[in-house]
């Protein structure tokens, strides 16, 4: 059974707040089924592998320095130049993503991020190799934060938070494949192999143009109104086929203001004005901070215990893999408490936890790798929770029109910690001062807590349209 909205007397839909607020009521409806899932691991493949993509430069560095017998320069620069694509991408992909739809932006990155493994492939020397990894960089940077959006998007508020994050934990999952497959595949076949068998997975965008519908939200807040109840209407003829019973009557719900122009549109300027600005700027340090401090950790960690304590490659990939593992595991719990312990206190007690972790490890125990590993993975079990709460707090603060754009800020802010936490970690270790790398990572995570527990509001248990209007 489905449910049209309501036309005025002219024979025309109401206005598009009153549609999407329709739209909302129809998916508060859906029971969680095989649609759910099957849309799920579609979606969730393509974050995987992006994730996957992502990590592979830090086990591939240290045969990269041999290879072509790289500077520290160097050495932090090919480190980096994805990572300032990421945050090129995470721009350009949340303004796409709201004015041409998710899927379409999702599909696109899949496909060049693959084009780029094969190019790596081929590369002889640095330059062309930041080219491509800056290329790729976009590619990555712009799927992860217009995934978590459709995500978002086509689930109910009840156990929200659980559906989101178990997908979201295909990209803490990719991480760690990656980790394990490039510490076994590196030191026997070369990083070519690895960057190889990375392109494989851009078949994936046939499988999302057959499989994954629009978001209706999306089409509804974009004025295709019949579009928009078409693909809603084929959404639950699919889940009421996967339950083999009829959906209940959607509550009805008095429909959000429209807040800027004819189709509700708003931009940047809505996004840092009103009651969005505070929510766009707190998040923002969230995601800066955490994943400062997280690859600040992780991008060199292989090379610490290398070059510190005199790990040969595949022991020293061996021990960050084991950290890597220990952050999917605090990404489970995180992914399985938020809908009762909340989207703000999950954050604020994971960086604070996280920041007592490396306070101890710069004052105690920085002077082991068997102290670092121990540390660290403690850290990272914390670091991750946090940062995977974040994929789905940040979409739930803003509204349709803009919540594309609102997660690709998010997701920008992200990669400007992931360049910078690098390059601050590497210029700190240059002077030797270990001790001193891990109490700065624990101030910088300590900030973030504190920025959550002060400022940031609570958005579990409560529909998009409520939160944000």
């Amino acid at each position: 059974m489905t449910i049209d909205v309501p036309r005025t007397a002219a024979g025309r839909h109401p206005d598009t707040a009153a549609l999407a607020a329709a739209i909302g009521a129809r998916f508060e409806r859906l029971p969680l089924c095989r649609w759910h899932v099957t849309v799920r691991l579609v979606i969730g493949a393509v974050t995987f592998f992006e994730a996957f993509d992502q990590l592979l430069i830090a086990y591939a560095l240290p045969q990269l320095r041999a290879e072509w017998q790289l500077g520290t320069g160097q050495t932090t620069a090919l480190m980096t130049v994805g990572s300032i694509g990421m945050l090129a991408g995470a721009l350009l992909s949340g303004r796409l993503a709201d004015r041409i739809g998710r899927v379409k932006v999702i599909a696109a990155c899949i496909a060049l991020s693959s084009l780029c493994n094969l190019a790596l492939t081929l590369c002889t020397s640095p330059a062309p190799f930041m080219a491509a990894r800056f290329v790729q960089g976009l590619a990555i940077g712009g799927e992860v934060p217009v995934a978590a959006t459709f995500i978002a998007e086509i689930t109910r508020t009840h156990q929200r938070g659980r559906f989101v994050l178990l997908y979201e934990l295909v990209f803490p999952a990719g991480l760690t494949a990656g980790a394990l497959l490039a510490s076994w595949l590196v030191p026997l076949l070369g990083w070519r192999w690895m960057f190889g068998l990375a392109a494989i997975p851009g078949a994936l965008c046939l499988l999302i143009a057959r499989c994954v519908p629009e978001s209706p939200r999306w089409l509804a807040a974009h004025g295709r109104h019949e579009q928009a109840l078409e693909t809603m209407a084929a959404i639950e003829r699919k889940v009421e086929k996967a339950t083999g019973a009829p959906l209940p009557e959607p509550e009805p719900v008095p429909a959000a203001p429209t807040a800027r122009g004819p189709e509700g549109r708003g931009g940047l300027r809505e996004l840092l004005s009103g009651r969005y600005r505070r929510r766009t700027l707190v998040v923002g340090v969230l995601w800066f901070t955490g994943y400062f401090v997280n690859y600040g950790i992780t991008s060199w960690l292989p090379t610490i215990y290398g070059t510190r304590f005199g790990l040969g490659l595949s022991e020293a990939l061996g021990y960050s893999t084991v950290t890597s593992c220990a952050g999917l595991v605090g990404c489970l719990l995180v992914a399985l408490t938020v809908d009762r312990a909340g989207r703000r206190r999950t954050v604020t007690w994971c960086l604070g936890a996280a920041a007592v972790a490396l306070l101890l490890l710069g004052v105690l125990s920085g002077g082991s790798a068997m102290g670092v590993l121990v540390w660290t993975s403690l850290a990272s079990v914390f670091l991750f929770g946090s940062n995977i709460c974040l994929y789905l707090y940040t979409p739930e603060l803003f509204p349709t029109r803009i919540r594309a754009l609102g997660s690709s800020i998010g997701g920008a802010m992200n990669r400007l910690g992931v360049i910078l936490g690098p390059i601050v970690v590497g210029a700190v270790y240059a002077d030797g001062a270990l001790g001193t790398v891990f109490v700065t990572l624990a101030a910088v995570a300590l900030i973030g807590s504190l920025t959550a527990g002060a400022a940031a509001e609570e958005t579990g248990g409560r529909r998009l349209e409520d939160v944000a209007p």
